[in-house]
């Protein structure tokens, strides 16, 4: 009987795990050796109604849902990557920081040698000198990106097998990017360790037709049309997304601390922001790594508004206000659109699995935006199997990774430009029908199931 006891209180404690044991699975990554990569995710069982747990599907031109080739291991994908794309190099990822700097640094000489700084300025500025500014928060938001990427390589792990050093240069660089570095590494790990789960995954998770018309999504699609409705998903994803996210984690997991929670916009627990270190986001033992993460946010904020009082507010918000949400526009984009298409699958419960999640996830061509943002846009399916891989050799590795996925009809890449992949998916992509089995995105022009 005592053996009986013992399984079922092991069956109970596996099926009730909290976000700590995914945490811990993420934080044990970082740790072992670079490229051993180890899931807290449950031993699927499938679904009569789903796919096997031991395959993928995808969605063929017809819209119809087909099962696949077997699904390989962890371990299989990764004999099929060279030894040495696993390797860290703190000089190289140090001098990409630097290279990352200069670059912004010389953007910042570049356009003060050219430009007047409103605020600063006796005479008004041109209007030629305003659209300059505005060239200018692009360009040094889209550069300031190659050093939120790299802040991102610290938190998994991938900038160097030092997990003091990643943590020192990670923080710093979020910290000034105004990103709670240690919050969002919480977070960010759990996306990693439950990707494309309708139920436990974080950030861009599938909203349902009855979640979105709980919200009026539907009826101002109606209103709208399907093309200015599409410039509103583009504008509230790619302007709004992120402060929203970290606010109130809208586009997060439906279930947390064991609990499910309301889509789009969870409150059970209370406010679940990524600022607070009592924020149910996060478990106790996370209390003081939240704080810290805060802590820098508060500092760059400190910094900004020093600056505000001398400088003025013009100039601090063309120096860094314009740049800030340009940085966060590329954020957004490269997540939505890593893991957003009409045939990609999203899984419920009975169908998800480890490798099943990471290779539900799309690299796409992103032309010179890929040097400067250490490739992730274009390497992404790579990094999600192994993120502990330095960014720097992510390439190479992919190369092996497409040769050894793409003839089984697991490797996900869309050839499309982005600004026209963008499009496709602010127009076709809104919500899932359910949360169980096997899901694939569909938009408010198509009619439900049982009509």
């Amino acid at each position: 009987s005592s053996h009986f006891g013992a399984k079922v209180f092991a069956r109970i404690i596996h099926r009730h795990r909290t976000l700590e044991d995914d945490m811990a699975c993420t934080e044990l990554n970082s740790a072992l050796a670079p490229g051993v990569e180890v899931s807290a995710e449950p031993k699927a069982t499938g679904s009569e109604k789903g796919v096997s747990p031991n395959s993928v599907a995808k969605k063929s031109e017809s819209g119809a849902s087909a099962e696949i080739a077997k699904v390989p291991t962890v371990a299989e994908i990764r004999a099929a990557i060279p030894k040495e794309c696993f390797v860290h190099s703190v000089p190289h990822s140090l001098l990409l920081v630097i290279r990352d700097g200069m670059v912004m640094a010389s953007i910042f000489l570049l356009a003060t040698r050219i430009l007047r700084t409103p605020g600063l300025s006796e005479e008004p500025l041109a209007v030629w000198e305003w659209l300059g500014w505005v060239v200018y928060g692009f360009v040094q938001g889209t550069a300031a990106v190659g050093w939120w990427v790299l802040a991102h390589e610290c938190g998994h792990g991938g900038f160097s097998q030092y997990k003091m050093l990643n943590d020192a240069v990670g923080w710093v660089l979020h910290s000034f990017l105004l990103v709670p570095y240690f919050s969002w590494q919480y977070s960010h790990g759990k996306h990693h360790s439950k990707t494309n789960h309708l139920i436990d995954g974080e950030t861009h998770v599938p909203e349902t037709r009855e979640s979105v018309s709980m919200v009026g999504f539907d009826l101002l699609h109606r209103w709208l049309g399907d093309d200015c409705f599409a410039i509103f998903e583009l504008v509230s994803h790619l302007g709004f997304g992120w402060p929203v996210y970290l606010i109130c984690n809208v586009t997060g997991g439906r279930r947390l601390k064991g609990q499910m929670m309301e889509k789009p916009v969870p409150f059970k627990l209370g406010l679940v922001d990524h600022f607070r270190p009592n924020s149910p986001l996060f478990p106790n033992t996370w209390r003081i790594r939240i704080a810290l993460s805060t802590l820098g946010v508060l500092i760059t904020l400190f910094v900004l508004a020093v600056a505000m009082s001398k400088f003025g507010g013009l100039a601090v918000g063309v120096h860094y206000g314009m740049p800030y949400l340009w940085a966060n526009f590329w954020l957004v984009l490269y997540t939505w659109l890593q893991h957003t298409d009409p045939k990609v699958p999203h899984y419920g419960d009975e169908d998800w699995t480890w490798v099943k999640g990471a290779l539900g996830t799309i690299d796409r061509p992103y032309g010179i935006f890929d040097w400067m943002h250490h490739h992730i846009g274009s390497t992404h399916v790579c990094h999600h199997l192994f993120s502990t891989l330095p960014c720097y050799h992510a390439v190479e590795a992919t190369k092996h990774l497409k040769a050894f996925l793409e003839p089984r009809g697991l490797y996900n890449y869309d050839e499309t430009p982005w600004p026209l992949a963008a499009w496709r998916v602010a127009k076709t992509c809104h919500f899932v029908e359910d949360v169980h089995g096997t899901q694939y995105f569909t938009s408010f022009s198509n009619k439900p199931k049982e009509q």
